[in-house]
Formats: structure tokens, C-alpha cells, sequence
């Protein structure tokens, strides 16, 4: 972390990497909280229905093993990540979900709030084509029951990710 004046700077008061990164880049976002029930089967569908979202609106961070090298995947909530596609999507044979404390101790975030942003290592990324259909989305913003809000174009600047349609109803 960069210093300034011979001091570390601070994260702001309840901040996450996420949108610590969002600020830093002067991106526009708008962040949305929600009280996040443990016990929630799905965190994307349960963050698309305490924000009275879109279930496809609402996207997923899943962390993937694309031929030995972990790769992000941005999916709406309302389908499904498509391997084969994801592999095809960043010149890869095989895709496989990556296991979850390896996802973990790679992005720097927990399962269920793992964001796109703000990664302890940035990883390669691939968007969901469908997000283009929409003026904003909601991703993770890095713990469980916290989202935020922001242009597709925005995510895919701020992560390198490539646009392509990994998803799958």
C-alpha cells in the first residue's frame, strides 16, 4: 500500500478492498447492505431478494481452475457458469471449480462474498455477456450481505475482464 506523507493510509470505516478499489479509480458505485441469513441456501439469490433486484441483475464471483490457473467467473445469479465455455472464453481445454479455500486464500475474501474487485491477487477475469443488457449490476462487494452497484463497463475495466457468454439459464 502506497504511502502518503510518511503514513499508511487508512481504509475507510467499514470499507472492503472491493470498494476501497472502486474509490481509488473514481469509479461511480452505490453500495447496498442486507442482513445476510447464514442459513441462506444461495447467497446470490438471497442478496437479489433482500435488494429486490433481478435475479439477473444480481452476479456471482465464482473462482475456477482453468488448465492448472485460477480464473474468475461473473455469472448471473439466475443461471449457471457453463465450464466449457469459461474454457473456451480464455483459450483453455478444462475448467473445473476451484477448491474453496484455495479460492479463499487467493482472492483474500470468504466463499459467498468473494468479489471480482479488490483481489489479494488478480486473477484473470471473464464477464457474462448478459451483463452488457443492463445499465448497472450488482457483484459481491467482498463480504457476505454487502453488494454494490456499478456499470458492466466499469467491472470489466477495473478487473481486465473479458466480455463472453459463460452463463447458462
Amino acid at each position: 500500500m502506497a504511502k502518503k506523507n510518511g503514513r499508511k493510509p487508512q481504509k475507510a470505516s467499514g470499507g472492503t478492498p472491493a470498494t476501497v478499489a472502486l474509490t481509488a479509480a473514481g469509479t461511480e458505485y452505490t453500495v447496498h447492505a442486507y442482513d445476510h441469513d447464514p442459513a441462506s441456501p444461495s447467497y446470490g439469490d438471497e442478496a437479489a431478494e433482500a435488494l429486490g433486484v433481478s435475479p439477473d441483475r444480481v452476479f456471482k464471483t465464482l473462482v475456477a481452475d482453468v488448465d492448472g490457473e485460477l480464473t474468475v467467473a461473473v455469472v448471473p445469479v439466475a443461471g449457471q457458469l457453463d465450464l466449457k465455455a469459461l474454457a473456451s472464453a480464455v483459450g483453455g481445454k478444462r475448467a473445473a471449480m476451484a477448491d474453496p479455500a484455495a479460492a479463499e486464500r487467493t482472492t483474500g475474501y470468504v466463499r459467498g462474498g468473494i468479489s471480482p474487485l479488490g483481489q489479494r491477487k488478480r486473477l484473470r477475469t471473464v464477464l457474462d455477456a448478459s451483463a452488457g443488457a443492463h445499465t448497472t449490476i450488482c457483484v459481491s462487494a467482498g463480504r457476505r450481505g454487502l453488494e454494490v452497484e456499478l456499470a458492466p463497463g466499469d467491472l470489466a475495466a477495473l478487473t481486465g475482464a473479458v466480455l463472453a457468454p459463460i452463463g447458462r439459464a
